[in-house]
């Protein structure tokens, strides 16, 4: 599947001239595989059950899965991903944010929906199909009760595609609410490859 910018443009397949600087972010090698539309986005994330977060406390590096919900807004300058959790009220991802500087946690994340393995020719022509979302982003506890009770029905939402649930105050500081704002995040998509025969008219 041939992908366009917004404008409409069309990208370049490959870029091959990018390299990493401090402090920037190298655009995506596979432009053709870049997906920047905004409704695109918000149906792969929409699509995602889990979100794998990375971060690093006093123990060192960790990455753990977790369900999700989320938010996603959209202007002409950037796309703003939000994404909400619950936990108990203590363990390691919290010991880890109410630690940071601020309270505010630096972060990565990942997530991913339609993989499938694509047999090739040879061994090392296989591939697999996908749709991802990568990206980086502050994780903060959410202390405002109103604010915890929107993430909690946005994770009713994602996971269980209940999107009107409403919680009593009793119930929403049963948990711990907390998210993650993104700071810059890409998605990207292998769509599976047309077998040569479909070409043929």
């Amino acid at each position: 599947m041939s992908m366009e910018n917004i404008a409409g443009a069309r990208k370049p397949a490959k870029r091959e001239d990018e390299h990493t600087v401090a402090g920037e972010h190298r655009m995506m090698r596979r432009a053709d595989r870049e997906v920047t539309n905004p409704e695109q986005i918000a149906a792969i994330v929409a699509a995602c059950d889990i979100v794998e977060v990375a971060y690093a406390d006093a123990e060192g590096l960790t990455i753990v899965p977790l369900n999700f919900g989320f938010d996603y807004e959209y202007d002409e300058a950037t796309g703003k991903l939000t994404l909400w959790f619950h936990s108990a009220p203590r363990g390691r991802k919290l010991d880890a944010i109410r630690a940071a500087a601020g309270g505010r946690l630096p972060v990565a994340f990942t997530m991913q929906t339609d993989c499938e393995v694509v047999a090739g020719r040879t061994t090392c022509n296989w591939g697999e199909t996908f749709k991802s979302i990568v990206g980086n982003g502050t994780a903060s506890l959410v202390e405002d009760l109103d604010e915890c009770r929107h993430g909690l029905q946005t994770l009713m939402a994602q996971q269980a595609h209940m999107p009107n649930v409403e919680f009593t105050d009793a119930q929403v500081r049963s948990v711990t609410v907390w998210k993650i704002e993104s700071d810059y995040f890409t998605t990207k998509v292998r769509t599976k490859p047309v077998p040569a025969h479909m070409h043929q008219r």
